[in-house]
């Protein structure tokens, strides 16, 4: 989901949210675009030897930490979460891959928080047009740098998505 230009939410303001569950009960995802100023071995008590940026998932639950990948051989016990893109696992398998350089920070995203919608909430948000609803690839959610995210999404959607890609943050400076 992309937030829409003027979505009036400083949370969410030009996010892009993968959604990992959505269903009557609610729906949970992360932020993909914000980073923090963490690491991944500054949250943790053993040694991580990787510099593996941590993003913020979202404003729920902040002292939880979370990680979506897409190296399934690698990292057993995950969900799919769409094609190509798992969510969670085998982690104290993933720190010795990462430790062992067998998994690069191209291949996962650790997030500090999430995102949550309580049963309807989202579909509310999305009746008032507050959110884009797209598809993307492992390759490009893995690949497109973080502080891009919200522009390229767009650009890669073309048409009236494109224009809305250029809009400043702020109306007053059109």
């Amino acid at each position: 989901m992309i937030a829409k230009p003027f979505l009036g939410d400083p949370n969410f303001e030009r996010g892009v949210i993968l959604m990992c569950e959505n269903n009557a009960e609610g729906s949970f995802g992360f932020v993909l675009n914000q980073v923090t100023d963490l690491l991944l071995g500054d949250v943790l008590e053993e040694t991580i030897y990787q510099d593996i940026p941590l993003h913020l998932g979202g404003p729920v639950e902040k002292n939880t930490l979370h990680f979506i990948h897409r190296r399934p051989d690698l990292i057993v016990g995950g969900s799919e979460i769409m094609n190509g893109v798992f969510w969670g696992g085998d982690f104290n398998r993933l720190k010795t891959l990462l430790n062992m350089n067998t998994i690069r920070d191209t291949d996962i995203r650790f997030f500090i928080g999430y995102s949550g919608w309580s049963g309807g909430q989202l579909n509310d948000e999305l009746s008032q047009d507050s959110w884009i609803v797209t598809n993307t690839s492992s390759d490009f959610l893995f690949s497109t740098p973080p502080g891009n995210f919200w522009r390229e999404i767009l650009r890669s959607m073309g048409g009236e998505y494109r224009s809305i890609a250029h809009y400043p943050t702020d109306p007053r400076h059109n």
